[in-house]
């Protein structure tokens, strides 16, 4: 998780809020952490809502959000 913090705090226009999420996200699973540092560390020069848009398009990027119950 040291690496994945580091490779997310060199990104250019990185920012507090989008390091933590994306840590939090990874925290998870160790398969989000692997894949999350292997498409930053594939990419250079990505940019913060690139990484954002590849995490969101995650097939278990939905299993975190809670759901309000309407009924």
């Amino acid at each position: 998780m040291e690496e994945l913090a580091k490779a997310l705090n060199q990104i250019e226009d990185t920012y507090y809020d989008f390091v933590t999420a994306m840590l939090h996200y990874a925290g998870k699973k160790q398969e989000r952490a692997d894949a999350l540092l292997g498409y930053i560390t594939s990419n250079p020069g990505v940019k913060s809502a690139e990484v954002i848009r590849f995490v969101s398009e995650q097939p278990d990027f939905f299993e975190d959000a809670a759901y309000m119950k309407i009924g």
